[in-house]
């Protein structure tokens, strides 16, 4: 992705802290996914600043995240916390509360979905959140993450009930927020009560290109975690129920059970090298996108490869694919909505080469450009 930026975009995120010592902060690292691909931008803008996690592995995230050194709570010196982190939940605020920020750091610059936004700026830094999304399993899906056991219920709502609060305090000790999506803006100030500028986070647009013969596959695509909130099982029972061929790529803790649903038209290939997403992207007819995001990379990368959407109509879908253009949506969370879309988009005609062009507004130098400006405002201010 750095390559599509070019010089200029990361000078200017560069310059944007005026040469003040800059400390980078980040949920957990444990995994290349969308939010990694974001703070992997920010690595190669300020190449020497260490990174504060919850827990971090360099074996299992990108060379440019691990040639920075790791500031970890001490949940990361337990044995095998890199898997069983998420264990930990009602733990992560005291955690995130005993990472060691270093006192000389005046810009402290966290990508956030859970903790990363309580880390605590020392006295006179400047704290700028790139805020994926306020905690989702403490204000939102929690039925999506927790199911609907009563027991289960009885032991996590306290918990929840007292990380919304933590959650909502700490939000006090950010200077900017910049959320990913006006979706995200519309939660930060219904749960902080805090105004953010919005700036998109990037599609690869250099990995992710047309191909030679674009849409060329008899098949339709799902990228995605197999987990309950993505909504995968809505695909999976459509296509069954068409016998359209549908690919999944992915994988999760909700695998077995949609393999038990899914007809034989419906193939899982696990979780695959971004080379051959890419090629499933170039090849397949449309991507299905049925659950409801933040944001959504996923889309944005099938555009750039020139292949249209097929999205539920909420959330940051409806700001990265425009209707009749780069794709179109479904209203509700129906199989029977999803397969109308589905026959929708397949009969129509669609242009690779203006969808492309849709997916190049949310470039890197366009990303990395607008939080220059969030930092530059937040250090004068």
């Amino acid at each position: 992705m750095p390559g599509s930026a070019g010089k200029a975009a990361f000078d200017a995120l560069a310059r944007s802290a005026g040469g003040a010592p800059v400390c980078l902060g980040h949920d957990w690292l444990v995994g290349m996914r969308g939010g990694e691909r974001v703070l992997e931008l920010h690595c190669k803008a300020f190449p020497d600043a260490p990174i504060a996690t919850i827990v971090g592995d360099g074996r299992f995230v990108s060379p440019e995240i691990a040639s920075h050194r790791f500031l970890a709570s001490p949940i990361a010196r337990i044995p095998g916390a890199e898997r069983r982190y998420r264990s930990f939940l009602p733990l992560l605020p005291a955690a995130a509360a005993r990472v060691k920020i270093p006192p000389e750091t005046k810009l402290l610059l966290t990508t956030s979905h859970c903790v990363a936004k309580g880390f605590r700026k020392p006295a006179g830094a400047k704290h700028v959140c790139v805020c994926f999304s306020p905690m989702r399993y403490a204000w939102l899906f929690y039925e999506e993450y927790f199911g609907r056991n009563p027991l289960k219920a009885a032991v996590v709502k306290p918990v929840l009930a007292a990380l919304r609060a933590w959650d909502a305090r700490t939000a006090a000790g950010v200077d900017r927020f910049v959320a990913i999506s006006r979706h995200v803006a519309d939660r930060i100030k219904a749960f902080y009560g805090r105004d953010s500028a919005v700036v998109y986070p990037p599609v690869d647009l250099d990995r992710c290109t047309p191909g030679d013969a674009p849409g060329s596959g008899d098949f339709d695509l799902v990228v995605s975690a197999l987990v309950p909130y993505k909504r995968v099982d809505l695909a999976v029972k459509a296509y069954s129920r068409m016998g359209r061929k549908l690919k999944i790529a992915g994988a999760g803790g909700c695998e077995e059970a949609l393999r038990r649903e899914a007809g034989p038209s419906v193939e899982f290939l696990g979780r695959l090298p971004d080379r051959d997403v890419t090629e499933l992207y170039r090849r397949c007819r449309l991507l299905v996108f049925p659950g409801e995001e933040d944001y959504g990379i996923v889309p944005l990368e099938a555009q750039a490869c020139g292949r249209p959407v097929v999205a539920f109509g909420r959330g940051g879908a409806l700001e990265t694919v425009s209707e009749g253009v780069s794709g179109t949506f479904f209203g509700e969370q129906t199989v029977e909505a999803l397969e109308e879309a589905v026959e929708r988009a397949a009969a129509a005609r669609w242009d690779p080469a203006a969808i492309r062009r849709h997916a190049e507004k949310f470039g890197p130098a366009q990303y990395l450009e607008g939080l220059a400006r969030e930092i530059s405002a937040a250090m004068e201010g």
